[in-house]
């Protein structure tokens, strides 16, 4: 025990950030072994749209748990709920490398990211057992660049393993990778206290049920149909029962008093604009490098890191800036670097010429990277340490629904902006009477307006991400340090 006592905060925090890593690589190395998979799992052309669930599941079960799993870790103990978290991470990856079929695959996706959910809000919890309150910046901004980290190493990773073993090995090597965190875990980390405390599981369960509905109806809003529709109204319905049973249950899995503190709210609504600004960002960067800059893949893969890269960075810069200053410095800092990134690159063309348009992308990450620590700081420093976790998770959630929300509504809007925008382009169909030549000369026309149209669409997605970026200044003004609270806390 005394080893445990006297161990340095930093290196007890050390496979805590490891198994964070490893949870953020498993998020998007989907992206570069997806292929594989459907290579070897002999998918037709009309099975891809269901092979993308891969990444939706991931991405349902990620959210889904979060705030059931972040209250068990305040009551059982946080050490305890990281390493079953952990556990379930690597019985889901398991899964994944003997998935038969489709349906089994997207199924352990969605296992796997319940326990890759969870440790980033323990993750964060723990922070505040190891760290007094004046000390929380660094650490939290070191957690937040390990999964922003473990995200953008994820796609390289794919493409290595994949290079040299099948595509079941990127999961496999979780297994022995994780053994290593849940080996150290014990000798590095003491554990948290456990508290007697009810844990209020069907408030969690209708709360998952809500954002399960909310993601996988607003994963259906590129093309809006009935069971888009009826998701969305089941989430509404369910969470209108989730807060009846909140008022009425003694031990609630979400005390209200948690949303009557105005640092919480601005931090929870904050992350939730910039998780929709940040997607906007990252889905429009590697599209139009594919499409007007005409780019292959992995180009673009590396472009779109440009901005990625710089996150983990502003995260560590980000969490220094806390230990001295006031939440709201470094948040509103982060947003306006990212929002002017996206105001540049709303003026990029066909072709833009270095080093602007790395200045451009590093500017934007590094702005994300920057409000990391604030947001979670002012989440975990304004309630006990009995509900850190609890609180963590509903931040950490938040982001992730804004994501969510951002891709739905990037997608809903697009479409349709992208027909308008190409209405009166006429499609060059050979006439009667006319030459190759001038048939020719119509067809590099064409393919000139579709472009500028493609590129005016591209544009008005970094103004769009560069105005939720600047909307978000408005809840980040709440932030601001309570240290009655704090003190309190």
């Amino acid at each position: 025990m005394r080893r445990r006592r006297f161990t340095p905060p930093y290196l007890a925090l050390a496979p805590v950030c490891a198994g964070v890593f490893l949870a953020a690589d498993d998020q998007t190395v989907v992206v570069t072994v997806l292929p594989e998979i459907i290579r070897d799992m002999r998918l037709g052309p009309y099975e891809i749209d269901s092979a993308a669930w891969t990444i939706t599941g991931y991405l349902l079960g990620y959210v889904a748990a979060m705030p059931l799993i972040g209250r068990l870790a305040d009551i059982l103990g946080r050490r305890r709920l990281f390493i079953a978290s952990m556990s379930l991470f690597m019985a889901g990856s398991a899964a994944v490398a003997l998935a038969p079929s489709l349906g089994w695959l997207v199924g352990a996706r969605v296992f796997q990211a319940v326990g890759a959910g969870a440790l980033v809000p323990i993750a964060i919890a723990i922070v505040g057992d190891l760290f007094p309150e004046g000390r929380r910046g660094i650490p939290l901004g070191i957690v937040g660049a390990s999964a922003e980290a473990g995200a953008v190493v994820g796609p390289l990773w794919g493409g290595v393993v994949t290079g040299y073993l099948d595509w079941q090995w990127v999961f496999w090597l979780n297994i022995p990778l994780g053994a290593l965190v849940l080996v150290s875990l014990p000798f590095l980390l003491a554990p948290s206290p456990a508290r007697r405390a009810r844990v209020d599981y069907l408030g969690g369960v209708l709360l998952a049920v809500s954002l399960s509905a909310l993601t996988l109806g607003l994963a259906r809003m590129g093309d809006p149909d009935m069971i888009a529709a009826a998701c969305l109204a089941g989430a509404a319905l369910a969470f209108a029962l989730f807060v009846v049973r909140e008022r009425a249950a003694a031990e609630p899995l979400i005390r209200p008093l948690m949303f009557r503190s105005r640092a919480f709210v601005g931090s929870a609504v904050t992350h939730l604009m910039v998780g929709g600004s940040l997607i906007i960002g990252m889905v429009t960067v590697p599209l139009m490098a594919n499409t007007v800059m005409q780019m292959t893949p992995l180009e673009g893969g590396l472009l779109l890191m440009r901005l990625t890269a710089a996150i983990p960075v502003g995260a560590v810069i980000g969490g220094a800036a806390c230990q001295r200053l006031d939440y709201r410095v470094p948040a509103a800092a982060g947003l306006l670097l990212a929002a002017l990134g996206f105001l540049f690159m709303s003026g990029w063309g066909g072709r833009v010429e270095e080093p602007w348009v790395t200045l451009h992308l590093a500017a934007s990450g590094l702005g994300f990277g920057l409000l990391i620590a604030p947001v979670g700081l002012a989440a975990i420093n304004v309630v006990s340490a009995a509900e850190r976790g609890a609180a963590a998770a509903m931040v950490t959630a938040a982001r992730m629904v804004g994501m969510t929300l951002g891709l739905a509504a990037l997608t809903a809007w697009g479409s349709g902006r992208f027909d308008a925008l190409v209405a009166g382009v006429e499609v060059p169909f050979q006439l009667a009477g006319e030459t190759a030549e001038e048939a020719r000369l119509r067809s590099i026309e064409f393919e000139a307006q579709v472009t500028d149209a493609g590129i005016t669409l591209f544009n008005e997605f970094f103004l769009a991400a560069m105005a939720v970026a600047l909307a978000a200044l408005i809840p980040s003004l709440l932030m601001a340090r309570n240290r009655r609270a704090e003190d309190a806390a």
